[in-house]
């Protein structure tokens, strides 16, 4: 039987708006099992292959799809049973959401954005755009930016008509780059020189994964991850990897669309699989 949350689902679905259940606290329902604390890799969106097979709703805004079959399939079926909200995924939809989460933040966008399409939230506003960007939190007070890899709740079409995503929206998101998470490496006990490799093949090492990342042209999460698990195992044991490196690693993930809290959770993960 369906729930109301589900035929809203698959009717989005129908129109080309990739969905996924929220359960209570209107996040997304967490990794199942096999994919705890993203240790399959991630998975980079449901319309491509990725390192991760798992078919459940389990990976957050990357598991939103405008597969209908998907959507009601016996693997979803639960999590819609569970599910307190639908949302979307507005950069797969080639929009911008700007969330504007109270009277104060409403009143800054009418004087400063071009007027759009209005949604009405529990304690603010959605303006949507047309036109993917990178997403962003607290860009000012009370504004989050929800565009590409990242999920909105659906509460209704709204009214008004959809305007382009202006340069006044994209410039809130330029900012001097995150900090990233400091990296302690375990130092063996020969006072942490490495005995078998140079500074030049570190140095190569760090490189070729910066290059790595940039050229990217699908699944970053998963590249991401990928990358900084091969790093580590080649240089996280032996003292000399330091938080500079990590920090050029993290920068070129950020780049490519990664959150800082993506690119701290792909390194710990990539950390306790290799059991340091």
């Amino acid at each position: 039987m369906n729930t109301p949350h589900l035929t809203a689902a698959l009717n989005l679905a129908y129109r080309g708006v990739p969905v996924l259940p929220l359960r209570a606290g209107k996040v997304p329902f967490g990794n199942c099992p096999a994919c705890r604390d993203n240790s399959c890799g991630g998975r980079p969106n449901m319309k491509t292959p990725g390192p991760c097979t798992c078919s459940r709703p389990c990976h957050g805004w990357a598991a939103a799809t405008v597969n209908s079959a998907v959507v009601n399939s016996p693997d979803w079926a639960t999590a819609w049973r569970q599910a307190e909200a639908v949302a979307f995924c507005p950069g797969e939809a080639g929009v911008t959401v700007v969330d504007l989460d109270h009277a104060d933040a409403i009143t800054w966008a009418r004087r400063t954005l071009p007027t759009t399409r209005t949604v009405a939230t529990t304690r603010g506003e959605h303006w949507i755009y047309r036109g993917a960007m990178q997403s962003a939190n607290a860009v000012r007070p009370g504004v989050d930016i929800k565009s590409t890899m990242s999920y909105a709740r659906w509460l209704g079409p709204g009214t008004g008509t959809m305007t382009l995503l202006p340069d006044a929206v994209r410039a809130l998101i330029v900012k001097k780059p995150s900090p990233v998470r400091p990296v302690t490496a375990p130092v063996p006990a020969g006072g942490g020189e490495c005995r078998h490799r140079s500074p030049a093949y570190l140095e190569r090492g760090i490189a070729m994964a910066e290059q790595r990342i940039t050229e990217a042209a699908s699944a970053v999460h998963a590249t991401v991850y990928r990358t900084f698990l091969a790093v580590l195992s080649a240089h996280g044991r032996c003292g000399c990897l330091t938080d500079a490196h990590a920090a050029r690693l993290f920068t070129a993930a950020q780049t490519k669309g990664e959150s800082p809290r993506h690119c701290a959770d792909a390194w710990t993960n990539a950390r306790t699989a290799l059991g340091m």
